[in-house]
């Protein structure tokens, strides 16, 4: 069983439309996708699942196991920035520690949206609470990131503001935009929300593959200047999401027995922010390099999660 869902991971046409964006900078041919264009599809994809999250969640009763699910969720956030820092310092300086340990600790909207796919075809269906907490746990590990950079650092050097940071990590567009969509598909009716279905169902996962497309080519660009940084980054990158994926799908057992949840949980653990955290730490950490966590996020921990992590977790989670 372990077997063929990795070969059914492997062979689907989203995550081919991924390894075909590498293909294409390797072969250096012309491919793009226009930057406007991106963008849209990035919006539709966190609109849409926001949307029928909130439809899930309006026909969700509020329980002391979503409650528990929810502290959970900020827990996982809190927890992974804390022990990676220490990890990755031992390599690297305080400063790209921090923004690294927190991108880990964050999570990636895209990850989760791959993840729904593949709970689709799993024949599961998504909770309508876990697109709140995926929401809720962005900012908790960005937080964290900066409080480590502000204790450690002993050198003079500007004042993070992190007031500032806050501000902008629960106004940050995707986060907006997931949050407001949820918001908007739970006060929604049936009827409503069954006007906009050939838009928000049936489109997802041909708009999913073409941004999957983009973000191969983004990775792509991103790796040619990566491994001169040697070989440390790409271990953390490729072993840290497995570990906290694995790690993460065991412990979510304690909170819920319901599948779905459990494994969503784990992708959220396994996953890496290459949205948030980079655009947070620009503004407040610019010592921080980028060329260093975008690969390892985008390039390196995205394609390990989306194939061979997922099947991984779900078998876990299926075992334990």
């Amino acid at each position: 069983m372990n077997f063929n869902l990795l070969i059914e991971n492997l062979t689907n046409p989203a995550l081919l439309f991924f390894v075909l964006g590498i293909v294409a900078v390797c072969l250096k041919s012309d491919l793009e996708i226009p930057q406007n264009s991106s963008k849209f599809i990035s919006l539709y994809l966190l609109f849409a699942i926001g949307f029928k999250g909130g439809q899930e969640l309006s026909h969700e009763t509020f329980s002391t196991e979503i409650a528990w699910s929810i502290l959970f969720g900020v827990g996982i956030s809190v927890t992974i920035p804390l022990y990676t820092f220490f990890i990755l310092n031992k390599k690297l300086n305080i400063f790209d520690s921090g923004a690294i340990a927190a991108a880990y600790g964050s999570v990636s909207a895209v990850t989760f949206v791959t993840a729904v796919s593949f709970l689709e075809s799993q024949q599961l269906n998504l909770h309508g609470h876990m697109v709140a907490i995926m929401a809720l746990m962005e900012s908790p590990a960005i937080i964290i990131g900066l409080i480590l950079i502000s204790t450690f650092n002993k050198k003079e050097t500007k004042t993070i503001k992190k007031r500032s940071i806050l501000i902008h990590s629960l106004t940050n567009g995707s986060v907006l935009l997931i949050l407001g969509s949820l918001l908007i598909g739970y006060i929604a009716n049936d009827k409503q929300a069954e006007g906009i279905a050939p838009f928000t169902n049936d489109l997802f996962k041909g708009f999913l593959a073409i941004f999957l497309l983009d973000m191969g080519i983004t990775s792509g660009k991103k790796l040619k200047s990566f491994f001169s940084f040697g070989l440390f980054p790409t271990l953390f990158a490729i072993i840290i999401p497995l570990f906290n994926g694995c790690l993460f799908a065991i412990l979510s057992a304690l909170v819920t027995d319901d599948i779905s949840n459990r494994f969503i949980f784990s992708i959220l653990a396994a996953s890496a922010s290459y949205i948030a955290v980079p655009a947070a730490m620009k503004i407040t950490v610019p010592q921080a390099n980028p060329g260093l966590f975008l690969p390892m996020t985008l390039a390196i921990t995205f394609p390990i999660n989306i194939t061979i992590g997922m099947p991984l977790y779900f078998l876990i989670i299926n075992t334990f």
